[in-house]
C-alpha cells in the first residue's frame, strides 16, 4: 500500500506521513515545497519504520501541480492506495492589502490542486482492480476499498471572519466539496473523509508559544498527533466527515449566529495576539 502525503516536511502532513508508517505500515510517497527538510525526513521514516519512501519536491500552489504529480506517479509506477491532501497555508490579513500572489496562492493550493487531485487519483483508484486477496475478502462479505482520501477543512469554514476571509471559504469549498463526493465515490469502493479540526496546535496560525500552550492545555488547541491518529481512524473506517472536540461542536452552531460587535472585537484581539 503507497500512501501520498502533501505538506509531508513539517506539522501535521509530518505526522500523516509518520503514522502511515509506524502504524500502518505503509510505504510513502511525500510531498512538499521544502526540498531540504523532506529529503530528511524522507530518509528519517525509510531508516525508523523500515518502509519505501519516495521524495518529490514540489509547488502545489502552481496551476498544473496536481497533473504533473499525476504523470510522475505514471511514470515512476507508483499507485496510490491513499491520498492525504493536506498541504496548506493561512495568513490573517485585510483583503485589500493582501497581494494577489497570496490570494491566488491559497485559492490555487486550497482548492484547484485538491480538487484536481480527487479527480486524478480518484479516478486511479476506481478503475483499480482488487488482488486476488482482496476478491476473496469481498466475497466474504469484508468491505474492501479500493482508495481512501482524506481532505483537511477547518472549522472556519462556518465563520464569516474578516482577515481570513479567503482561508474559510477555501475551508468551505473544501468541506462541501469533500461530502458531496464521499457520495460519488462511496459506491465505486473509494472513500472521502473530511477533517474539519477547530485550532491545532501547529506554527501555522502564528501564535506566541505561550498562547499555544495555553490553548492546549484549555483544550481550545489539539496537538496535531492526536488529530492524526483520530483522523486516519475515521478515514479506514469509511467515515464521511468528522469534527474533534466537544467544545468544538457546541460553538459550531454559534459561529453562524455570531453579533456583528463581537466580529469587530475579534479582529482586534487577533492582531494583538500574533507574533
Amino acid at each position: 500500500m503507497l500512501s501520498l502525503v502533501t505538506g509531508a516536511s513539517s506539522g501535521i502532513g509530518l505526522q500523516y506521513a509518520t503514522q502511515l508508517a509506524r502504524d500502518y505500515h505503509t510505504d510513502l510517497l511525500l510531498v512538499s515545497n521544502q526540498e531540504k527538510e523532506l529529503q530528511e525526513v524522507a530518509a528519517q521514516l525509510a531508516a525508523t519504520y523500515g518502509v519505501k519512501t519516495f521524495a518529490k519536491y514540489a509547488d502545489l500552489s502552481k496551476q498544473d501541480a496536481a497533473e504533473e504529480l499525476h504523470q510522475y506517479c505514471l511514470d515512476n509506477n507508483l499507485q496510490v492506495d491513499v491520498l492525504i491532501n493536506d498541504a496548506g497555508v493561512f495568513f490573517f490579513n485585510p483583503y485589500c492589502e493582501t497581494s494577489m500572489r497570496r490570494i491566488e496562492l491559497m485559492l490555487n493550493l486550497h482548492m484547484t490542486t485538491v480538487a484536481k487531485m480527487c479527480r486524478l487519483f480518484g479516478e486511479d483508484m476506481i478503475h483499480r482492480e482488487l488482488t486476488a486477496e482482496e476478491q476473496q475478502e469481498k466475497i466474504a462479505g469484508c468491505s474492501r476499498k479500493k482508495g481512501y482520501i482524506l481532505n483537511m477543512s477547518s472549522m472556519s469554514a462556518w465563520m464569516a471572519m474578516p482577515g481570513i476571509q479567503t482561508y474559510n471559504a477555501t475551508k468551505a469549498f473544501i468541506y462541501n466539496f469533500s461530502k458531496s463526493l464521499w457520495y460519488e465515490l462511496k459506491p465505486q469502493g473509494v472513500n472521502i473523509t473530511v477533517m474539519t479540526p477547530g485550532a491545532v496546535d501547529t506554527a501555522l496560525f502564528g501564535l506566541a508559544p505561550n498562547l499555544r500552550k495555553l490553548a492546549v492545555a484549555l483544550t481550545v488547541s489539539i496537538p496535531p498527533e492526536k488529530l492524526v491518529k483520530r483522523a486516519l481512524r475515521k478515514m479506514f473506517r469509511g467515515k464521511k466527515a468528522d469534527m474533534p472536540g466537544v467544545i468544538n461542536h457546541l460553538c459550531t452552531p454559534l459561529l453562524k449566529h455570531t453579533p456583528d460587535w463581537l466580529v469587530f472585537l475579534a479582529i482586534r484581539m487577533v492582531g494583538k495576539y500574533q507574533k
